[in-house]
């Protein structure tokens, strides 16, 4: 029997350093044209989009599901935006603030996400 901390992913993303930078510049664009709203509570952040980059949102999820399994990807598709909830392990705890920079990265959007954590 395996035990629960032998199955967890690495606390690591699996891309190169030349697909990292290639993901981070897109990231940054989907920010620039499409968030609204981002605002962290603790090991989560909540990111909302305007529901129009719905397509793009669940391309960036697929991908980060399989470059940095760690961390646990929420979408939910409202009647005004799509919310992108995003969960670091508490294992990750020193790195989130971190780790969720490159998801907000570039973007002048304030306020904050209904995303229901407090």
């Amino acid at each position: 029997m395996v035990s629960e901390v032998e199955a967890s992913p690495p606390i690591a993303c699996m891309l190169g350093a030349g697909d990292f930078k290639a993901r981070l510049a897109e990231i940054e664009a989907l920010n620039t044209r499409s968030l609204r709203s981002a605002k962290q509570h603790g090991l989560t952040l909540c990111l909302s989009y305007a529901k129009s980059a719905r397509a793009q949102v669940e391309d960036l999820v697929r991908r980060e599901r399989t470059c940095c399994a760690f961390l646990t990807f929420d979408m939910k598709v409202r009647l005004s935006d799509v919310l992108l909830t995003i969960t670091s392990p508490p294992e990750a705890r020193e790195a989130s603030e971190t780790l969720f920079e490159q998801f907000s990265a570039r973007t002048s959007c304030e306020g904050s996400c209904a995303c229901g954590a407090s």
